[in-house]
């Protein structure tokens, strides 16, 4: 089988690295194919621009993993709608026996839940424009593929963190973590986890749901995940502080999201909590996946 990984930055070169380890062919398109791996065959493409490379012609999955370029309201547009645009453009104006098409969303177009638990059933209500246009492409996914018998799958991931990812390991480092005055629970993902995750569901037998959310077993409160950081790293407490809501950006909302479905298909997480996720960084394991 040849994957197709349309977008292949960190998160995309992990999952194609194991779908390369499974034996499937894997193609990735980015700006710099240069700096994929070998196992990874790369070719050139900006997926915002609409000029893609013609897809393989024995292509069955597509995963689209986008990053924009800044966090900024054009940017996202550019590269979750029409980035995604171009793409599908790409599937549907090709022969190739495509099957499957996953889109990596984010728990940004639930918005803010007040604490309270969310899952797949839980109407999308995003607080801000990066949820808004990501649930837009999404909503573009499922209109696009509707009745071309390829099926659209939606993978939610929460905050990932992992190898490169350790902002707030950093802030407690450098002394500027804060615990927020009023709990604030935060839903993450380790990085090998979500790639494992996208493989998981774009091998698997069985038809997939169209949403899925990637988040770890156990939703945190940042707090008590700055807690932990500092007493792993031998550090004192971070301070509380109620004058900017905490060291972790508020975007994000204050929910905790259910992985009962993704669990249910028997996807087993490696990193079920936030603990054995960061002693792993702490420790230097899982660099790169083989």
């Amino acid at each position: 089988m040849t994957v197709l990984m349309a977008g292949c930055g960190d998160l995309g070169t992990e999952a194609g690295l194991r779908f390369a380890a499974d034996g499937h062919r894997v193609v990735g398109w980015r700006r710099s194919p240069e700096k994929l791996p070998a196992a990874i065959e790369g070719a050139a493409a900006d997926l915002g621009s609409g000029e893609l490379p013609a897809i393989p012609a024995d292509t069955a999955v597509v995963v689209v993993a986008i990053a924009a370029d800044s966090p900024t309201e054009a940017a996202y547009r550019t590269a979750y709608v029409d980035g995604l645009s171009n793409v599908l453009d790409a599937v549907l104006g090709s022969s190739a026996p495509v099957r499957r098409v996953l889109f990596v969303s984010s728990t940004a177009v639930y918005g803010d839940a007040g604490g309270g638990w969310i899952d797949e059933s839980t109407t999308p209500e995003p607080g801000g424009f990066s949820g808004r246009i990501i649930r837009e492409a999404e909503e573009l996914l499922f209109s696009r593929l509707g009745g071309t018998g390829i099926t659209p799958v939606v993978l939610r991931l929460g905050g990932i963190y992992g190898p490169g990812r350790t902002r707030l390991i950093d802030q407690v480092r450098g002394g500027t973590a804060v615990v927020p005055a009023e709990p604030r629970f935060t839903n993450r993902i380790h990085r090998d986890d979500a790639a494992a995750a996208i493989v998981h569901l774009c091998a698997m037998d069985p038809s997939p749901a169209p949403v899925y959310l990637g988040v770890d077993t156990e939703p945190a409160e940042l707090g008590e995940v700055l807690r932990f950081l500092a007493a792993e790293l031998g550090l004192p407490q971070p301070p509380s502080d109620a004058s900017d809501g905490g060291g972790e950006p508020s975007r994000g909302g204050n929910k905790r999201c259910s992985n009962a479905l993704l669990r249910s298909t028997g996807f087993e997480f490696v990193y079920p909590s936030f603990r054995e996720g960061y002693r792993d960084i702490l420790a230097g394991v899982g660099v790169r996946y083989p």
